[in-house]
């Protein structure tokens, strides 16, 4: 898998979270939600890795990881994801409804209000997790 893969995943996780929403199956909506942004970082991961270079094997292993904190850090993002804080308080609140998401998300139930809560912080045009990922990837 490579940086475009990760890139067309997150779009497409994302667009299949927006349907699942409207056909009112909140919690696949808030899994596949959540899903699209760990590919989005991953994609901004895969995009720092050279490519004639030998990685590192301990940062590729870190890479395997569902925990957008680390995925955001292993990506280099952590001074832009602070000024980016700074300037807009609703991407910050934003960003801490996104990072609630975890792997394990899949296996609970979620309400209309909380894929809701998620799809907005991650799609809004001005303020959204999303849009600003892209800006790096």
């Amino acid at each position: 898998m490579n940086r475009t893969d990760l890139q067309k995943l997150a779009n497409s996780r994302i667009r299949e979270a927006q349907i699942l929403f409207k056909a009112g199956e909140y919690s696949g909506a808030y899994y596949l939600a959540g899903y699209s942004v760990e590919c989005a970082l991953k994609a901004c991961f895969a995009k720092k890795t050279r490519r004639f270079d030998f990685p590192e094997k301990s940062r590729v292993l870190q890479s395997y990881t569902h925990n957008l904190r680390e995925l955001l850090k292993l990506s280099g993002l952590s001074d832009e994801l602070e000024m980016a804080q700074k300037a807009s308080g609703k991407f910050a609140a934003g960003w801490d409804v996104v990072c609630r998401w975890t792997e394990e998300s899949r296996y609970s139930t979620w309400v209309k209000s909380d894929a809701e809560q998620i799809l907005d912080a991650i799609v809004q045009r001005k303020d959204g997790v999303l849009p600003w990922i892209k800006q790096y990837w």
